[in-house]
């Protein structure tokens, strides 16, 4: 995770929370009135995030020390102290929400990335996300995908080359789109296709495809498409598989298998905070 483009991330949500002052906090404490804090997990999951609770109170107020209890990607259960937060007590009240807003999404997609890899079941395919994520909070919910087990595709369009149903539309076959998208790459740039049958698989092939993609194939289909496809070219599948489904994928021999449901509809995990005056 990037530590300047996170930094310059919580600038932008503590100036959308914050706006001129907290009028809460600051009305009610004296600037000099000191406390501490704890981050007490509340369920049990993987913590990921940790570094964030530094770095945001760094932003707020350099004079808050920050102690933590775990370490990122640890298994945590109810009653866990995740970190304590020790200085003005308005300053630590006024970063509370933000920092467990974000602390909360991260761990719950981590605790989720891991659920999946433990029921998929199978350590030859990695488990990865998707674009799904939310605006915004791209990198670090991409991020939490990684402390969870997980792998990441690609970060945004600028990254690599996916070639969906529509582009092949447009562009006549699976076999044009690929030579026109091959004619302006650089070296460096892999290619995807994705695939709905066998003969869209074996055009892929042909056309010089890097990653194939199996989209919305059951898993004997796959089995079926995945014989014609050379060992060179990388195979992931994806679409409409969930975590009551993840497992019967096992075996198919895909080399991944991409869930949006990591990040678009993930549970976050319960932490809370109690605050204790000196």
């Amino acid at each position: 995770m990037n530590k300047l483009i996170l930094r310059e991330q919580l600038k932008s949500f503590f100036i959308e929370d914050i706006g001129d002052m907290d009028l809460t906090s600051e009305s009610i404490f004296p600037k000099d009135q000191q406390g501490k804090a704890s981050y007490i997990v509340k369920n049990t999951g993987v913590i990921a995030g940790l570094d964030l609770i530094e770095e945001a109170y760094k932003l707020l107020d350099s004079s808050i020390e920050v102690h933590l209890f775990v370490q990122e990607g640890d298994e945590v259960e109810s009653g866990d102290k995740l970190a304590e937060v020790q200085g003005p007590v308005a300053s630590i009240l006024t970063g509370e929400r933000v920092i467990l807003n974000l602390l909360q999404r991260m761990s719950g997609i981590a605790s989720m990335t891991k659920k999946a890899i433990q029921t998929l079941q199978d350590a030859t395919i990695d488990v990865c996300d998707t674009r799904k994520t939310t605006p915004g909070l791209r990198m670090l919910e991409k991020y939490a995908v990684t402390i969870g087990g997980g792998k990441n595709h690609r970060k945004g369009l600028y990254d690599g080359v996916m070639i969906k149903d529509n582009h092949i539309s447009f562009s006549g076959s699976i076999t044009k789109a690929v030579e026109i998208a091959r004619s302006q790459l650089g070296h460096m740039v892999n290619i995807e296709v994705e695939t709905e049958s066998l003969d869209q698989v074996k055009e892929a092939v042909q056309a010089g495809a890097d990653i194939i993609m199996f989209d919305n194939r059951s898993p004997e289909e796959i089995k079926q498409f995945i014989e014609h496809v050379p060992s060179q070219i990388v195979t992931e599948a994806s679409g409409g598989i969930t975590l009551e489904t993840i497992n019967s994928f096992s075996g198919t021999g895909v080399d991944y298998i991409s869930l949006g449901f990591l990040t678009h509809s993930v549970k976050a995990l319960d932490i809370s905070v109690i605050v204790e005056i000196d």
